[in-house]
């Protein structure tokens, strides 16, 4: 009270320099008041009617937000007035329209023409209220920013309508342009029932029928009222918003309709979103998916009836079943001690790594996975994770490879899942801190994941047992892999003999493995080798199950992998037929069908087999800008002399021709095979398969031979994974590294002794998490992972996922090249949420902006969306020179100047273009 009169005499004070009058009027103080208004009516006869009150108490910074007519939980007894305020309407006199049946605008027009209250038929008596009125005021507001007004143009509006709900509205329409220079009223949502918790019903449903995308508006907080209790009870007071901060917490819109038309429309103006390799189109086909049983119970159906999906039978139980129930060492066990040849299916990874440049996308995997479910249940397991697969879906087809990992669990509940991991890089191309490299295998277990294929590009123990100790810990089951190269089965090939693949099982043995694998990337094995191996590990490790994984692109992978088979290999990898061969695994109908009625008989039909590799060879032809056969026509056995990795293979053909090195890949192969022996004959797999390949195409490009390296090592610039690989980056590779190359090419630069991230200090996930949010504030802790695995390119998936929505739900054909002008697409983004759209139209007229609008139709609405064309600054112009008569020339706008015209006494435009290598003003 000490400053009542301060503050008095200073507001008295400036009151009087800005009005010339210094009176005041104090307001009697009120604690937790309530704003209630009486309507009245009256006319020049004097007539005075009260329409009964509304309560106005909603309200933030003394701004209305909601009113109720009538005002509830209203003791007139207790009610005083204290403030009168004349106004002649009200933005809220809806609410006592709807509940009095009385037209206020009408009623005073007609006062205004001369009639009075009685004639009307406006009478105290005859006055009744019925029901309750709601009224919300849908504004241009952004309430997640302090209620910032939020301008542009509406590109949807819809409203929410039905019986009990009035609008209000000005001129709002899709298109229209929100400035910030005028009310951001919208429109007025009146909703009226007989109670006031209908009343607030209708108002809640209406809103959340509303679809208003461009501009922010103030809905989430108006539904975050109407359904809070004390609203709800009708015991609020002007401090009600103020208290209330869980008001202001808002689950963000997906808005996802109108994001995937902004990609669609982006495709079709601009160019698909991710690089396509080959000239081949995607085919315009819709891969027959081969049906599963139904469940016809009597509670299936009701189900159905209730979800409008069929509902399959309950798959078979698998090996999966085993490990959950008895973990890894049982399942391990259950390997061990089956009769026939197990398989592992390389189809949903490996096999369109190595054919289809990884590009096949989560829609095609999800679309035949409950036949998998229902007709591999015996499978060791399906390899689908890891790999390139994590970068590729982040990188290129714009997934969350942890959704997709989660949504074939959840259609293949049955099966044991293997992903590929590069020890201690994870699923990247670097080091991580040690607890990284845990937190991911913990992640990838509470996604789905079962088995991890762990291993090391170099075979260097300490980084495969980093990984091996993440994996266990998480509760996975460890199959540690041994690299293969070389070949034992050739006694003039030392450095990689059957004693060292030998002393290297003892020692992942030793590391606790529960299951042994020998990873031949390069397809290496020879039947021979294959035999000789096998049976030595066999012998010497009895009851460590052996599993067996090799590329087919010598065309020997099946005999190859029967001979491992009969030698003692437990598993070997396979792809489906249409999926398999060349750089792929060898075909699972083959080695079925060359094991039945054998000891070693897998147990699949191979009708089944058949029916499965229908489906994918219609699927593959949806990928034909990535197909391998663009410049791989058949398998070639010269990898047994430049022992290329079958993953590697076609994405090194293509990086040649993006070189202009196509016409010289036979010279990149060799170099690849002089680059091995520089860099010391190592073992070659991601990331190490890399720097041989970078190596190699730098050798071509430059016109280098070996001993060219050899002589100018300390002169020549060489690539950056090579300099890394010198550094120890990776590793260290067996036998050292072949000096004094080394020396000369690092000369001063720093090495790496010992593990590469035994040093990296640990990643603060929180910190990285909230770095994110601040862009993102939907941010997972899958996301966050994402982010430590590649952080720029989870950036850009971040941004992408934001501007554009779930494009996963998309088919492939319109994902990669977009719709064709009326072609209608089906886009299911949930369960009981189906998007039809319809491309009508791309304008050939551009915005002042550069933006061109493409239309659809939307379940049937009108829509349109904006797209700023890339390729804008290219100009089209009608050439009147003699030679090009009426000819569409394409031109480069290079510069546009100012001169001043002193004729005219203004400026010019002077634009200079570039065509035909030419520069012309104009």
């Amino acid at each position: 009270m000490s400053e009542v009169a301060t503050s008095f005499e200073r507001a008295s004070s400036e009151a009087l320099g800005a009005f010339g009058n210094g009176s005041m009027f104090i307001e009697r103080f009120i604690e937790r008041p309530r704003h209630i208004e009486v309507q009245l009516l009256g006319d020049k006869a004097g007539n005075v009617v009260h329409l009964y009150e509304r309560d106005c108490s909603v309200q933030r910074r003394h701004q209305k937000v909601v009113e109720i007519a009538p005002a509830p939980g209203l003791d007139p007894e207790t009610i005083r007035p204290i403030v009168f305020e004349l106004h002649r309407l009200q933005v809220e006199h809806t609410v006592t329209e709807e509940v009095t049946g009385i037209d206020l605008v009408q009623s005073q027009i007609r006062v205004a023409e001369g009639m009075t209250l009685p004639e009307l038929g406006l009478t105290q008596d005859r006055i009744k209220t019925q029901g309750y009125a709601i009224q919300c005021r849908v504004t241009t507001e952004d309430p997640a920013n302090n209620f910032q007004p939020s301008t542009g143009r509406i590109e949807v509006f819809r409203s929410g309508e039905g019986m009990g709900i009035r609008l209000d509205s000005a001129s709002t329409y899709a298109g229209a342009i929100i400035s910030p220079y005028y009310d951001s009223l919208l429109v007025k949502v009146i909703s009226h029932a007989q109670d006031l918790s209908a009343s607030a019903a209708k108002m809640n449903r209406a809103l959340r029928e509303f679809r208003i995308r461009g501009v922010k508006t103030n809905i989430p907080f108006l539904l975050n009222v109407l359904e809070n209790q004390k609203f709800l009870n009708g015991a609020v007071d002007t401090y009600f918003i103020d208290e209330h901060p869980q008001l202001f917490m808002f689950k963000a819109s997906q808005n996802r309709a109108q994001k995937i038309l902004n990609y669609l429309g982006q495709v079709m103006v601009n160019g698909p979103a991710t690089p396509l390799a080959t000239q081949i189109p995607p085919s315009d086909v819709k891969p027959y998916i081969p049906s599963v049983p139904l469940d016809l119970s009597p509670e299936a159906i009701k189900r159905q009836e209730m979800t409008g999906e069929n509902t399959a039978v309950k798959p078979p139980k698998g090996f999966k079943e085993i490990l959950k129930e008895g973990g890894p060492e049982a399942f391990a066990k259950a390997v061990r001690e089956n009769k026939g040849l197990l398989l592992m299916d390389t189809t949903y990874r490996d096999a369109h790594q190595s054919l289809l440049a990884t590009r096949v996308r989560t829609h095609d995997l999800l679309g035949v996975s409950p036949y998998v479910a229902h007709n591999f249940s015996n499978l060791y397991s399906l390899e689908n994770w890891g790999g390139a697969t994590f970068d590729v879906a982040l990188r290129f087809l714009h997934e969350c490879p942890w959704e997709r990992l989660e949504d074939m669990r959840r259609l293949i509940p049955n099966v044991p899942f293997q992903m590929l991991l590069r020890g201690a890089n994870a699923v990247g191309y670097t080091n991580y801190p040690d607890n990284v490299v845990f937190k991911f295998c913990e992640m990838a277990v509470k996604s789905g994941m079962d088995v991890f294929r762990v291993f090391d590009s170099l075979n260097y123990l300490p980084n495969l047992i980093l990984g091996m100790d993440a994996a266990g810990k998480a509760g996975g089951v460890v199959e540690a892999a041994i690299s293969y190269t070389g070949d034992v089965s050739d006694p003039n090939k030392k450095k990689y003999d059957l004693k060292y693949y030998l002393n290297l099982a003892d020692e992942l043995v030793k590391g606790g493995t529960h299951v042994l694998a020998i990873k031949d990337m390069a397809g290496l094995l020879k039947p021979q080798a294959a035999k000789l191996l096998i049976t030595a590990i066999r012998d010497k490790h009895p009851s460590v199950p052996i599993h067996v994984h090799t590329h087919d692109t010598s065309g020997a992978g099946v005999a190859s992998m029967l001979a491992c088979a009969e030698a003692g290999a437990d598993v070997v990898d396979v792809a489906v037929d249409s999926m398999s061969g060349m750089t792929s695994q060898p075909s699972m109908g083959a080695l079925v069908a060359s094991l039945q009625g054998t000891p070693l008989d897998t147990g699949i039909p191979l009708q089944t087999v058949s029916e499965y590799s229908a489906y994918w060879e219609q699927a593959r032809t949806l990928y034909g800008p990535f197909e391998c056969t663009a410049t791989m026509k058949s398998g070639n056995a010269d990898v047994y002399l430049n022992e290329i990795p079958g993953g590697q293979y076609t994405n090194l053909q293509f990086q040649a021709f993006s070189l202009g090195l196509g016409s010289q890949f036979e010279e990149v192969k060799k170099a690849y095979r002089e680059a091995n022996l520089l860099l010391g004959d190592i073992i070659k797999v991601t990331p190490s398969s890399k720097v041989v390949g970078d190596f190699a195409q730098f050798m071509v490009q430059n016109k280098l031979t070996a001993a060219d390296i050899e002589a100018r090592a300390e002169e020549l610039s060489f690539p950056k994974s090579v300099v890394e690989f010198f550094q120890g980056a990776i590793g260290i590779p067996y036998g050292g590294f072949p000096e004094p190359l080394r020396s000369k090419i690092l000369k001063d630069m720093p090495r790496i002794e010992g593990r590469p991230g035994q040093e990296l200090a640990p990643l603060d996930f929180d910190k990285l998490k909230q770095d994110i949010k601040e862009n993102y504030p939907e941010v997972t802790d899958q996301d966050v992972m994402s982010a430590a695995m590649y952080p720029q390119v989870a950036n850009d998936f971040f941004r992408i996922r934001d501007k554009y929505g779930p494009v996963k739900h998309l088919d492939t054909k319109t994902f990669l090249v977009g719709p064709s002008v009326g072609e209608t697409i089906e886009v299911k983004i949930e369960r009981g949420k189906t998007l039809d759209i319809k491309t009508l139209a791309i304008s050939e007229e551009m915005t002042a902006a550069g933006e061109r609008e493409v239309f659809f139709e939307l379940n049937g609405q009108l829509r349109s969306v904006f797209i700023r064309d890339e390729q804008a600054s290219k100009v089209s112009i009608k050439s009147k020179i003699s030679d090009l008569p009426g000819a569409a020339v394409t031109a480069v706008v290079l510069s546009l100047r100012f001169r001043f015209d002193s004729r005219k006494g203004k400026f010019g435009n002077l634009l200079f273009l570039n065509f035909s290598g030419l520069v012309w003003p104009f």
